[in-house]
């Protein structure tokens, strides 16, 4: 087999014999964003869209630079440097074909643990015109039920009394956003690209709040200067396997030590909204609306909290994939069921969509074999996903009378899976999640109190108090602790 070629730069024209490569010039040319977390959702969506807009000649001046504040991101920041931040993308279809391309839109990635400064000032560039995030939902530091600021972080108490040293991703802002006030710069816009709805405004609420607690003109200027736009973003994105890269070797020829793969499907739908000028990401396929709420909600309570659904009743069936689960009926048919009879009724008409073909088209997506999305990731960090996903869908057919049996099945089988950590085979199960610990000690309550793990009021907020909730949930959960047979149990429900 012929050496396959390492991915750089210097060797771009050599590769671009095989697979697409950028055509445009990446060197000497502006930064126009920064982009704080660059997983592989970001370079599959935000860094392909300016890919595209860069191959039609423009946007010169909005190249990205990453930004990694975790000690975790270092090993991407040393692989990008050492292939001048270029990745391949390796779209793959159903049919099993997949077409890489390589990525040149981020030309450069910075560390913040290692140099804050360095980082406070890249943002503050006046060439630095919008300052986007993929943090996961995690990462806001909010409270999920009342959703209000945690101050007890001590990294914000930390930033609090040591504003130029910086650890979160609300201090390294209001730091940049200082200087650039002072500088007598224009602010820059905030654009948040994580699963959480109305992000913008919730980016905006709690920045302003811890804004406010260290210095309250500079937050004034904010609410005033920044603006926040709301978006909602789709591409299934798999983590990157040894199997992928050596396809790209094997197949390809190309050695690249961090590819991303992803779905055809890619959508991105933002409010217009900026600070400071924006890409023309419109003409590759970005639809800019008035108010991006609808598209959001949908996404949220069909996409995401369909994933979740998938997720936790595979991970205990013993599935192993996202596909895998769609390719076994009985999950198929409940998860459509749980769509059309508790998701759907909760979303109202949305202008431009509709609804059943979505839904067909997310079976589709969720089914496809090439994908393998696996279940353990899709249950990663559960605490902080369902309530935006799930649970909210049930307070909402609580207050109208709405069914509320596919969900609660759901969260029974969280409560086994945070408890027992095993699969029907007798499978041990990764769990990965901040609150492991938490969840782990009020699942285990269970068999005493078959509440406990619905009283954790951070997650499920009052549902503790809706008598009609937990009369099922103490029925459901009771069940499978005592005949771990979830397939059973979703096969009584459809």
């Amino acid at each position: 087999m012929k050496t396959p070629i390492q991915l750089n730069q210097e060797k771009l024209s050599e590769i671009g014999s095989g697979i697409p490569v950028p055509t445009y010039n990446r060197s000497d040319n502006k930064i126009g964003m920064v982009h704080i977390g660059v997983g592989g959702f970001h370079r599959a969506h935000q860094a392909y869209y300016l890919h595209k807009l860069r191959q039609l000649g423009e946007a010169s001046d909005w190249n990205i630079c990453g930004i990694g504040l975790r000690e975790a991101d270092s090993n991407l920041h040393d692989i990008f440097k050492k292939q001048d931040h270029l990745y391949t993308l390796m779209v793959k279809h159903p049919d099993g074909k997949i077409e890489p391309e390589v990525i040149g839109s981020i030309i450069d990635f910075e560390m913040g643990t290692a140099n804050p400064e360095s980082v406070i000032a890249r943002m503050a560039n006046a060439d630095t015109r919008i300052v986007s995030l993929t943090i996961t939902e995690g990462g806001y530091n909010f409270n999920s039920t009342t959703g209000e600021f945690n101050f007890d972080n001590p990294d914000i108490q930390h930033e609090l009394q040591i504003p130029q040293d910086p650890k979160t991703v609300y201090g390294f802002l209001t730091a940049a956003l200082k200087r650039r006030r002072d500088a007598g710069l224009p602010a820059f816009t905030i654009l948040i690209c994580d699963n959480i709805e109305h992000n913008g405004d919730m980016a905006r609420k709690m920045l302003l709040t811890f804004a406010n607690a260290q210095d309250a003109d500079l937050a004034e200027w904010i609410a005033k200067e920044v603006c926040f736009p709301n978006s909602m973003v789709d591409r299934i994105t798999p983590v990157t396997t040894k199997a992928d890269i050596e396809i790209l070797e094997q197949t390809y020829g190309v050695k690249d030590e961090w590819p991303v793969t992803c779905e055809p499907y890619i959508q991105w739908v933002v409010e217009d909204k900026f600070s400071n000028g924006r890409p023309e990401f419109e003409k590759v396929g970005v639809q800019f609306v008035p108010d991006v709420g609808p598209y959001e909600k949908m996404k949220l309570r069909l996409l995401n909290a369909g994933h979740s659904v998938l997720g936790l009743l595979g991970v205990l069936h013993g599935h192993p994939t996202i596909n895998a689960c769609i390719e076994d009926e009985t999950f198929a048919t409940y998860l459509r069921a749980f769509m059309d009879t508790e998701a759907t009724p909760v979303l109202g008409d949305i202008k431009g969509i509709n609804l059943e073909e979505y839904k067909d088209s997310l079976l589709e997506r969720f089914g496809n074999p090439n994908i393998k999305d696996s279940v353990g990731r899709i249950c990663m960090e559960s605490a902080a996903k369902l309530p935006k996903f799930l649970i909210a869908t049930i307070h909402e057919n609580l207050a109208t009378g709405g069914s509320i049996k596919f969900a609660t099945l759901v969260i029974a089988a969280w409560c086994y899976y945070s408890d027992k950590s095993i699969d029907k085979h007798g499978h041990p199960i990764e769990i990965v999640d901040a609150m492991s610990s938490e969840l782990h000690q009020a699942a285990n309550q269970t068999e005493t109190d078959p509440l406990a793990f619905i009283k954790q009021e951070s997650i499920f907020g009052n549902l503790i108090e809706n008598e009609r909730f937990t009369k099922l949930y103490a029925i459901t959960v009771q069940k499978i602790y005592k005949d771990a047979n979830i397939k059973k149990y979703m096969l009584e429900m459809i």
